[in-house]
């Protein structure tokens, strides 16, 4: 009796070699899904980082005027858990109002830049708050 051997068994499975070419598919695809998954919360810290420093330049910007002095100047220092604050202050222009000819007070508009920087990586990251005031100032008078 001759054996027949039925060719639509031999295609009934996976080879090694298509079941390693499956697995390395997946294992790309998970690497990618992994990335992205790393990336967006790389990007939610840096977000929160960003949101606390803004909150800080808001507080020191409320400050001006209020504790810090409007007048030509420029503070910094640490905020704590490794952010700095910088604080300028710079006279735009100024005008004499009021009757008392030199010696009258002198109404001022400043520009206030507060900053705050803290380290992300091997760089700084910063966020700058810029606006004006006025202010006044007493007269160069004698």
């Amino acid at each position: 009796m001759a054996m027949r051997v039925d060719s639509g068994a031999a295609e009934a499975g996976f080879t090694l070699l298509e079941v390693l070419v499956a697995f390395v598919i997946a294992a790309l695809a998970l690497g990618v899904l992994f990335e992205g998954a790393v990336g967006g919360l790389r990007a939610t810290r840096v977000a929160d980082r960003t949101e606390e420093a803004l909150s800080r330049a808001e507080s020191h910007l409320a400050t001006i005027g209020n504790g810090v002095a409007l007048r030509a100047t420029t503070q910094e220092g640490e905020d704590g858990t490794s952010y700095h604050w910088t604080i300028a202050i710079t006279p735009l222009q100024s005008a004499s109002f009021g009757t008392g000819g030199a010696s009258a007070p002198r109404l001022s508009l400043f520009r206030v830049v507060v900053t705050e920087s803290w380290p992300e990586g091997d760089h700084t990251r910063r966020v700058s708050l810029r606006t004006e005031r006025l202010g006044t100032s007493p007269g160069s008078g004698p």
